[in-house]
C-alpha cells in the first residue's frame, strides 16, 4: 500500500499585506493570516476534500495553525502541532526568539488542536539554513514512519516545506519545488523510493502570488 504525504505552505499573512502591523504587534514574528489568506486556506481545504488524509500536522505558528484549521474543519480531523515544521529561526529574519502562543492558548482558540500530541523534533533559535533543513527533513521522515501507511498533511512555511520535501525525495526537490503561499506538494511512496508528484501546485487558488515571498 502506497503512502501519500501532502505538504502545504500557509496562506497569505497579515504582515505581507500590512507591513506596519509588525511595528505594534504583541508577537511580531507570529503573524496571523490576512483576509485573503483565510480565503486561500478554505480553497486549500476544498482541494484536499476526499483525499483520504488521516492526520494533519502543523507548525505551531499562528498562520500555519489557521491554515491547517481550515483544512481540519473540512476533513473533520484534529491538528497535531509539530515544532519540527516551524519557520526558519534565523537571526536575519528574527532579532530575538519568536514569541508564540502556548499550546494550551492555541487549543483554546482552535479546539481541534490535539493537546496530547508530542512533537517529533524541536526547533531551536537561532539556527542556520542547514540546521533548519535537517530538522524539517528529519521531521518528515519521522512522521511518515510513525504514521505509516496512512496519508498525512504537513502544514509549514516556505523553508520548512522545501526542507521536508528534500528530506523525503532528496536534493532533486531543491530545484523543482516552488513553495509559494498556500501551494501544495504531493509526495508518494513507491517502495523503496518517494516520488514527487506535485511541486508546489496552486491550481486550487483563485489568486496566486507572482513573486514568492518568504520573510
Amino acid at each position: 500500500m502506497s503512502q501519500i504525504v501532502w505538504i502545504a505552505r500557509h496562506a497569505n499573512r497579515l504582515d505581507f499585506v500590512n507591513p506596519d502591523w509588525f511595528l505594534t504587534a504583541e508577537r511580531r514574528y507570529d503573524s496571523p493570516l490576512s483576509e485573503d489568506g483565510f480565503v486561500q486556506a478554505k480553497q486549500l481545504a476544498n482541494r484536499l476534500k476526499g483525499e483520504k488524509i488521516s492526520h494533519i500536522f502543523a507548525s505551531p505558528f499562528l498562520r500555519t495553525v489557521q491554515t491547517a484549521n481550515a483544512v481540519a474543519e473540512v476533513l473533520d480531523l484534529p491538528i497535531k502541532l509539530e515544532t519540527g515544521l516551524s519557520e526558519w529561526l534565523n537571526i536575519t529574519w528574527m532579532t530575538e526568539e519568536p514569541v508564540k502562543l502556548s499550546t494550551s492558548a492555541i487549543a483554546k482558540l482552535f479546539p481541534r488542536v490535539d493537546r496530547s500530541y508530542t512533537p517529533c523534533v524541536a526547533a531551536n533559535y537561532p539556527e542556520t539554513y542547514q540546521q533548519m533543513q535537517e530538522r524539517s527533513g528529519q521531521t518528515a521522515r519521522c512522521l511518515v514512519t510513525e504514521f505509516s501507511p496512512e496519508n498525512i498533511l504537513l502544514v509549514g512555511h516556505g523553508a520548512s516545506v522545501l526542507g521536508a520535501t528534500i528530506g523525503l525525495v532528496g536534493e532533486i526537490a531543491r530545484t523543482q519545488v516552488k513553495a509559494s503561499l498556500c501551494s501544495l506538494v504531493k509526495v508518494v511512496r513507491q517502495h523503496p523510493e518517494w516520488l514527487l508528484e506535485l511541486k508546489g501546485d496552486t491550481s486550487h487558488l483563485t489568486e496566486v502570488e507572482e513573486v514568492i515571498r518568504f520573510n
